[in-house]
């Protein structure tokens, strides 16, 4: 495939970093240069506009990864950080990292006393081991959907740095732990820029955590490919958020990979915003008896942009159960696509998983595809998946309207109830709150409605 313009393998050498790391850095460039370009005739692509993405036009941002961290962590600077931050309340820690490299971590005393680590992975001994355990553990079954894309490699490729949270068995941390990754910002000003981000997170045997991740940039050209591995060990309890508030000329191509132990419980809430084209690809593997997943997302588009979604809810293990519910609007001339697929393996007996997508059209220039999928490979289990797309209710509207509500308002709060039940489903309070408010902004504009 293409690389960033100036990107060869004397750039990535000279980003730094010990032995390992460089190494690991010139493999990926050779495997990404090597991967076939993505073809929207493909399942993983079709309907995407990956055609559309050009990365010659990109700069990889040269800036070792010692320099970056100098950068000051200004999350004050950053409007979505300070209202995110303002409607949590207490936390547990917060990280902040600046174009993949962790700049600032901070825990609390009772996180720090607990052993959880909050760390770069070139500031901690463990955190290179934790990286390649859990990727490891993510890649493992030889599944079609679980191998790497280019994107990966590409991730890997410009890999500088890396933040991993890790919690020890059998502790509890008791607020959010939050982590606020700002992107294109220490590269030259004003070049379009590509950038990876990755994180690590572990969660030991019967251990609680709540782990929120906001994604912002300016409103300059960037292509931004964020990773997030998580292990979550047997009878552990996860609430993931991940909300991207990127900025209008970002394209990101963002891979969630997770896999839950017996008896766990994983939830995760994921809302996309901002960006031109913003890709989530989410694979979601119950690895272990009794393990049960929830697995929500919000998104709303306007004027040119898209929102690209992709999801696997594997079954590996008995009696399992997952229920995803993805809702998204797409209003101007935004496009949606929603594609998953949900996975039954042989030795799955008695698992349970649900589906489901529903998207508004809320313009003529608007429009949105859903594709669920199926894919049983053991008896004794139970499936359902339900897809819907469609505009406003007009009898909603009227009714509204009737009762001297104006037309743009009417369809702002039909809107605002559309995404209601997500909000009283997301597990963090906080992330309700804020993401509330961040919709209810975006749809005053969408549909000039205040």
């Amino acid at each position: 495939m293409q690389l960033p313009v100036s990107y060869t393998a004397r750039v990535a050498r000279s980003l730094g970093g010990p032995e390992w790391l460089v190494e690991r850095r010139l493999g990926a460039l050779d495997r990404f240069v090597a991967s076939p370009a993505p073809l929207v005739d493909e399942d993983l692509w079709r309907y995407s506009r990956i055609s559309e993405l050009d990365l010659e036009q990109y700069v990889a941002n040269e800036t070792p990864a010692c320099d970056v961290a100098r950068v000051p962590a200004e999350v004050d600077a950053w409007p979505e950080a300070v209202a995110l931050l303002g409607h949590l309340g207490e936390r547990s820690g917060l990280a902040v990292v600046v174009d993949g490299v962790p700049v600032a971590c901070e825990l609390s005393p009772a996180a720090g006393a607990a052993g959880v680590v909050l760390a770069s992975i070139l500031g901690d001994s463990r955190g290179s081991e934790v990286l390649d355990r859990v990727t490891k553990l993510n890649s493992a079954t030889g599944k079609e959907e679980h191998a790497p894309d280019a994107f990966d490699h590409l991730a890997d490729a410009l890999l500088r740095d890396a933040l991993v949270l890790s919690v020890p068995a059998r502790v509890h941390v008791d607020h959010p732990i939050v982590i606020v990754h700002v992107l294109g910002s220490s590269g030259a000003a004003g070049a379009a820029q590509a950038v990876s981000a990755r994180t690590v997170i572990d969660v030991g045997e019967a251990s609680e955590a709540s782990v929120i991740e906001l994604f912002v940039s300016g409103d300059g050209a960037l292509v931004a490919v964020p990773i997030v591995d998580i292990d979550v060990g047997d009878a552990a309890v996860l609430s993931y958020n991940a909300i991207q508030q990127l900025g209008a000329g970002a394209w990101q191509l963002a891979h969630q990979r997770i896999r839950a132990g017996r008896d766990s419980t994983v939830r995760t809430f994921t809302a996309s915003l901002g960006g031109e084209y913003a890709r989530f690809r989410t694979e979601s593997v119950l690895a272990g008896q009794g393990g049960s997943a929830e697995l929500l997302a919000a998104y709303l588009g306007d004027a040119t942009q898209m929102h690209d979604f992709r999801t696997l809810q594997e079954h590996a293990a008995p009696r399992t159960k997952s229920n995803l519910v993805f809702k998204g609007a797409v209003g101007g001339t935004a496009r949606s696509v929603y594609s998953g697929l949900i996975r039954m393996r042989h030795g799955a007996k008695g698992a349970d998983a649900f589906q489901t997508n529903r998207n508004l059209v809320l313009s003529d220039g608007a429009h949105a595809d859903s594709v669920p999928n199926l894919d049983i490979e053991e008896n004794d289990v139970r499936c359902s998946h339900a897809s819907a797309v469609g505009q406003i209710d007009r009898e909603q509207r009227f009714y509204l309207e009737s009762r001297g509500v104006p037309p743009a308002v009417a369809e702002r709060l039909i809107l605002l109830g559309f995404f209601e039940d997500l909000w009283v489903r997301v597990a963090t309070p906080g992330v309700r709150d804020h993401l509330a408010v961040a919709i209810a902004a975006r749809l005053d504009r969408v549909t000039g409605g205040g």
